[in-house]
């Protein structure tokens, strides 16, 4: 059977950090050739907030992390102008097609409501459809460290 999934928020000092950690840098480390995984590890562990931004929050089946999303004021260096970002949409494998993955997305649309957030962004090289459904908006194409993403773009309403 399997467990119920509750979403918690990530704090640094969570036995979760280096978990999720490596999930996010086996996703992207390629964009950031310059980070280990211990480094990637470190700087990940800053984006546990305690709220706004930036926070982490964490999918859990009972005990075990599942899938991780974030609210990050920067996900793209190349697009300083941009902020806040969606980041770090992650779902184990087998845990995919639940819609783990958009009640992750909806906590941090909640999260950045909160702090009074009127638009946010996230870039995506081949998920637009499943943010298009959830009410993201294109916004630019582009090349971004030699992969071709989707900057998009959701308006928020308190």
């Amino acid at each position: 059977m399997q467990h119920p999934i509750t979403l918690v928020r990530l704090s640094p000092d969570s036995p979760h950090v280096a978990t999720v950690a490596s999930w996010t840098h086996a996703e992207w480390g390629h964009l950031n050739p310059d980070f280990t995984a211990d480094t990637w590890r470190d700087a990940f562990r800053r984006e546990c907030g305690d709220g706004g931004v930036p926070s982490v929050f964490v999918a859990m089946a009972g005990d075990q992390p599942v899938g991780t999303a974030a609210l990050m004021a920067e996900d793209m260096d190349t697009r300083p102008d941009l902020t806040p970002w969606l980041a770090s949409v992650f779902v184990l494998p087998e845990w995919r097609g639940q819609g783990i993955a958009s009640t992750l997305i909806r906590r941090v649309e909640e999260e950045a409501v909160a702090c009074g957030v009127d638009y946010f962004y996230l870039f995506t090289p081949d998920q637009q459809a499943l943010y298009r459904r959830l009410g993201w908006r294109d916004h630019e194409e582009l090349s971004y460290r030699g992969e071709d993403v989707t900057i998009m773009r959701r308006q928020l309403e308190a």
